[in-house]
């Protein structure tokens, strides 16, 4: 069998944890033909509203998406927009045995607002202070029953800095998957970037990077970015034990450094030649195809490059929404 018969046939055998911020992604769409007389502002009138899964829980509607099997493990608030979460999951069939919820804490919600077809403002009402640590040892706990219930084959860590992962929750948690052999793959916000040791993959975009480490890149040709971009990695492989530093340079592309056979191996990926329409909810597509390609024994660059190629097409729809797996899997054949 060749790569994309390995992982089209693979999907349905993974089981892969997400652990991280889940929110609320509320749209209003509606029409805009005027301005308000009380303020230089469009006026949207509203023809309809949609609550989908957002943040980490997107991950998981990407998981689900292609065919495997996601299981979401976060803290909500003990509030109608939890209810309202909680039964988006359930309109899903998404497993529910990871998710708490806490009195201390109100569910994140994001709301855009989108007239004539674009995105006209965002109102997001969210808590981003840390767990408590009764809090932290529920959710520690619950991992790790999932774990001694179920084989787990990769962990993906979704951060959105909203408080869900703590040092603690995320060392304690990376030590659990790597005794049981899963993959750890990380999706860092500012806060925690220096936290993420010992982990599998670690896939910050160049913003992140950049504040992360405290660096500059120097983009003004593809060498001199390269060569930048292969130091940093040097950096996160030497403080925190990254095994696979993997960087999305937006139209760039992607960079990928592998140190899991001693020798550094470092490429870049071009971006594929898209209409983007809204880049929203793309990097939670790139780590979920790159965790599955990576779960079902792909080598790194089939896994990182089937990952760039589903960043890519959700990025032609408006809205944060999961991939594809038909167009996807299509779009790879072809290329092939």
């Amino acid at each position: 069998m060749n790569n994309i018969e390995i992982f089209e046939q693979g999907l349905s055998q993974q089981r892969i944890l997400i652990v991280g911020d889940v929110m609320v992604d509320s749209y209003m769409w509606g029409d805009v033909t005027r301005i308000s007389p009380e303020a230089p502002v469009p006026i949207c009138a509203i023809t309809h509203r949609e609550s989908r899964l957002g943040g980490a829980a997107n991950v998981a509607l990407n998981i689900r998406a292609m065919g495997a099997n996601p299981i979401i493990c976060s803290v909500l608030g003990n509030d109608d927009e939890g209810k309202n979460f909680q039964q988006i999951m359930y309109d899903h069939d998404m497993d529910k045995r990871g998710i708490i919820s806490s009195d201390s804490r109100i569910t994140t919600v994001k709301t855009r607002i989108i007239g004539n077809g674009m995105q006209m403002l965002r109102v997001d009402e969210e808590i981003t202070n840390p767990l408590r640590t009764s809090e932290e040892d529920e959710l520690i706990d619950r991992v790790k029953r999932i774990f001694k219930t179920l084989p787990i084959n990769a962990v993906i860590f979704q951060d959105y800095d909203k408080g869900c992962l703590t040092p603690r929750v995320i060392e304690e948690i990376t030590a659990v998957a790597n005794r049981k052999n899963a993959l750890t793959m990380v999706d860092p916000k500012h806060r925690n970037f220096a936290n993420f040791h010992n982990v599998t993959l670690f896939k910050p975009n160049l913003k992140e990077l950049k504040e992360g480490l405290n660096i500059d890149i120097d983009e003004s040709t593809p060498d001199t970015m390269k060569r930048d971009l292969d130091a940093a990695a040097k950096m996160l492989h030497e403080r925190q034990n990254i095994a696979i530093v993997f960087i999305t340079l937006s139209a760039k592309g992607v960079y990928v450094c592998d140190f899991r056979k001693g020798t550094p191996n470092s490429f870049i990926i071009p971006a594929h030649l898209r209409t983007i329409c809204d880049v929203s909810g793309a990097g939670d597509t790139v780590i979920s195809v790159a965790a599955l390609a990576l779960a079902c024994g792909l080598d790194i660059e089939s896994a990182v490059d089937y990952a760039n190629m589903a960043g890519g097409i959700v990025c032609e729809q408006v809205g944060v929404v999961p991939i594809d797996k038909e167009r996807l899997l299509n779009e790879l054949k072809a290329e092939k």
